[in-house]
């Protein structure tokens, strides 16, 4: 099975789990993965992730975070930049999300990070995602 948006396919993987109500949300793992997951963890938007060894590669387990009355911690994952339509934004148009309340996820020349760690770092980049 081979994918052309593999980050899609992980938003995609969240939101289905989400609306699922499960704990863990597991799929095949790269480094630009676990990179979001590391930005979705500090951000508070999930409770953890690990990578472990599969048959083929790496597994990335993701686990997703919810209210006490049992409601997501996230309510949009947003594709941005797509395979057919690449989204760049250079360090002064990098986007808010909700005024501040969401996370734009960049990925720079200095690595993946938030939008506003890019803004305060002075790099633009591909705009990747935005998470309410």
């Amino acid at each position: 099975m081979s994918f052309t948006d593999p980050i899609a396919d992980l938003l995609t993987r969240i939101r289905n789990a989400l609306h699922a109500e499960r704990d863990v949300v597991e799929l095949p793992a790269s480094k630009f993965k676990v990179e979001v997951a590391r930005i979705l963890a500090e951000q508070g938007y999930i409770e953890g992730y690990r990578t472990e060894a599969a048959r083929v590669g790496q597994t990335l387990h993701i686990d997703l975070k919810y209210t006490d009355d049992r409601r997501s911690v996230i309510s949009s994952l947003r594709r941005v930049s797509r395979p057919g339509r690449r989204t760049y934004v250079g360090a002064r148009e990098v986007p808010r999300v909700l005024g501040g309340m969401g996370t734009a996820i960049v990925s720079t020349s200095q690595g993946v990070m938030t939008g506003h760690e890019a803004r305060r770092a002075g790099v633009g980049g591909e705009v990747v995602a935005y998470i309410v």
